[in-house]
């Protein structure tokens, strides 16, 4: 799916200001900020933070736009949904795959909209937890299924690349809402579906 068209404004008009600080961050981290492979490296930085950083732009109620009246109500699976984000912590990147089931109770949504909505939540600075907890609520609420769980796989680079040094671990974190959270059979098709 290719990247959602939100940009964060507010790194635009303050993009002079945040050139300056990242030109003096890898002045300060002693970098010679006038060598011809960092030249431009601040106004780079500056363009990726209007995009990684976009999720600040929208509500991601907004985000799953119109619902059309359906009565199936049986099982509906979005799985593998790749998303990239920043630890909130480190301001280091983690990525992984978001996995939705939810059982509709006469609403669902276009199923670009759940990787839209992904996109939106996981465009800022985050934890794993917040974001499948974010994504569990607002389907609830927009959606009013009998029930939603959302599972997040993440590789976070704050631990693989730094401190404990783990290569390769994922971390998993799962929210459950509605008949999910009563029915133990159900949980267990979503789970079973997803391998």
């Amino acid at each position: 799916m290719a990247s959602i068209e939100y940009k964060n404004t507010r790194v635009s008009e303050n993009r002079e200001l945040i050139e300056q600080h990242v030109r003096e961050i890898l002045r300060l981290i002693g970098e010679d900020v006038d060598r011809e492979g960092l030249l431009d490296t601040p106004a780079r930085v500056t363009r990726m933070y209007e995009e990684i950083f976009s999720g600040y732009e929208a509500n991601p109620r907004d985000v799953l736009g119109v619902t059309f009246d359906e009565q199936h109500e049986e099982l509906v699976i979005i799985k593998d949904i790749i998303y990239y984000s920043q630890c909130e912590h480190h301001m280091a990147p983690f990525f992984g795959k978001v996995h939705v089931g939810y059982l509709p109770s006469g609403k669902v949504a276009g199923l670009s909209k759940f990787a839209r909505l992904v996109d939106v939540i996981t465009r800022k600075l985050q934890v794993q937890e917040r974001i499948t907890s974010e994504i569990a609520d607002i389907l609830d609420e927009v959606l009013k299924p009998h029930g939603v769980m959302v599972v997040v796989e993440g590789e976070h680079m704050c631990m693989c690349s730094r401190g404990v040094k783990k290569y390769g671990s994922q971390t998993i974190t799962s929210a459950v809402r509605g008949s999910f959270r009563t029915d133990s059979t159900l949980r267990s098709e979503f789970l079973s579906l997803l391998k």
